[in-house]
């Protein structure tokens, strides 16, 4: 271990934490394989400590006018633009993934900071003049009070920035457990929302392990939970905090197919293939991992991928490298071990990224972009989410073998036709049973107004995450109905009306 390393603790109540920790975690360098930071792990009584925080800062925020909060919005969106490059660094330096990568994680993650910012048109009401004699009904709807975020290693930034920004914008107050692999990213956003003006303790990160998750899930004033991670994680935290009666949006793993039609452009499909199936080394929920090639473009697709994989430069995110590093050595090693699985069952090896030579200093996390070939859907390579640069060829004899073969699977979160054939795309997003579909576009990712979120075993919970199901899940609706005296009052003011 270096000597010279840092030191991350917990943002609470508008300030780093000043209470130590009775544990810490070790965070990575992936490139290099050193440890470069110790962060403290918070104990149940810590996180009750800041939840408490949460809860008194709620109280006076959910009061707040929506012209302020949209205030506080846009000051912590130029925040981000200004110091985008900042947040890309911390990203690359703890997960990994390339400098361009984590500055696109900062861009998407932006948007829904954007959309946050229109939160007075995002959470108008309805109201009807008479629904019986002088008697009008309108509904409203409000904040819930404390809120946790629980996010995963793969998207530092993003995944915060899903979540947050609108549940402050609804007048809520969040505590945030990042991933402890990668948490500098979510402490600097937190000391931006604080110079962006947000009131102390309405936005706080907690960091830690299975203990603090925990805390968080039983903690009877953390109100609602999101959260983002694996399929068994997501059904534990689901079921968890629905126990402890909270509001719960759990979104799970995902085996995301590209069905490629033999009338589809095949260079534009390789491209896609390699770009969805290896960017941030495949560790995307919403990576393409298998390639599903209906007959007759199987040899030509695979030999059209193998010359595109061949090209790609792995290495140190910060040299200009294509695909960086796995997260942590464990990660690295386990998804090594599918690679031997799928070698063992009968798999054409076509690109064997075991034995990649890194462009990096010291023995990072690395395995290169490996492609299979003639898999089977009985392969652990197929059946398990690898979350690592494994891309997988199904070769299938017709459409509707493609879409059985996609509808077939536990997950439902993103699925990509490629094709030049209209009535056949328009088929395929009625039929196939996923929740986000591109057409010719491999990584379906929503913009920030609409919403994102799988189906079937990539989602346990019945909303997305952003967007119009975003504002519907931090709030909660009343219904008033009413009858007034017709109203007598006078007094005259001829200066120009402000908003409070």
């Amino acid at each position: 271990m270096s000597g010279d390393i840092g030191y991350i603790t917990h943002f609470v109540d508008g300030k780093p934490w000043e209470h130590g920790a009775t544990r810490q975690g070790e965070v990575y360098d992936p490139a290099s394989g050193q440890v470069a930071a110790l962060v403290d792990f918070a104990s149940a009584a810590d996180v009750g400590a800041v939840v408490g925080a949460a809860d008194r800062a709620a109280r006076a925020w959910r009061d707040a006018s929506l012209a302020k909060r949209s205030t506080v919005l846009f000051a912590f969106r130029q925040l981000i633009h200004e110091r985008r490059d900042e947040l890309a660094a911390a990203i690359t330096a703890e997960h990994g993934k390339v400098l361009s990568d984590a500055a696109g994680e900062v861009q998407r993650g932006l948007e829904v900071v954007e959309f946050a910012c229109g939160i007075p048109s995002a959470q108008r009401g309805f109201f009807s003049e008479n629904v019986s004699t002088e008697v009008d009904s309108y509904s409203i709807r409000q904040p819930l009070g404390v809120v946790a975020v629980i996010t995963p290693f793969n998207f530092p930034a993003m995944v915060p920035l899903w979540f947050a920004p609108i549940a402050i914008a609804c007048g809520n107050a969040v505590v945030l457990k990042p991933s402890e692999k990668d948490p500098s990213a979510s402490v600097l956003l937190a000391s931006w929302f604080a110079e962006a003006g947000l009131p102390d303790g309405v936005f706080n990160v907690v960091h830690g392990d299975k203990e603090a998750v925990d805390a968080l899930l039983t903690h009877p004033q953390v109100k609602a939970v999101s959260f983002v991670g694996s399929t068994p994680i997501a059904r534990y935290v689901y079921e968890t905090g629905t126990a402890h009666g909270k509001r719960v949006q759990a979104l799970g793993g995902a085996k995301n197919h590209m069905v490629v039609l033999p009338d589809a452009d095949l260079d534009l499909a390789a491209d896609a293939a390699v770009n969805a199936g290896f960017g941030s080394a495949g560790e995307r929920c919403m990576a393409i991992s298998v390639v599903v090639a209906v007959d007759p473009v199987g040899d030509e697709l695979v030999g059209k991928i193998a010359q595109r994989v061949a090209g790609i430069r792995t290495g140190d995110g910060r040299r200009g490298c294509d695909m960086g590093p796995l997260v942590t050595r464990v990660h690295r090693d386990k998804v090594a071990s599918y690679v031997d699985a799928g070698e063992r069952a009968g798999a054409k090896v076509v690109v064997d990224g075991r034995s990649v030579q890194p462009d990096a200093d010291g023995s990072g996390f690395f395995l290169g972009p490996t492609l299979f070939d003639q898999v089977t859907p009985q392969m652990s390579i197929y059946t398990d989410e690898i979350f690592g640069p494994v891309l997988s060829v199904v070769r299938v004899g017709t459409y509707d073998e493609a879409l059985a073969l996609v509808n077939g699977n536990p997950y439902g979160n993103g699925t990509a036709i490629f094709t030049n054939d209209g009535g056949a795309a328009r088929r395929f997003q009625h039929e196939v049973e996923v929740g986000m579909i591109g057409v010719n576009v491999p990584i379906p990712v929503p913009m920030a107004y609409y919403s994102f979120g799988g189906w079937k075993a990539s989602l346990f919970g019945d909303t997305h995450a952003h967007g119009a199901e975003g504002v519907h899940f931090f709030t909660r609706g009343k219904v008033v109905t009413s009858r007034w005296l017709d109203p007598r009052h006078g007094g005259i003011n001829l200066g120009f009306p402000t908003q409070h």
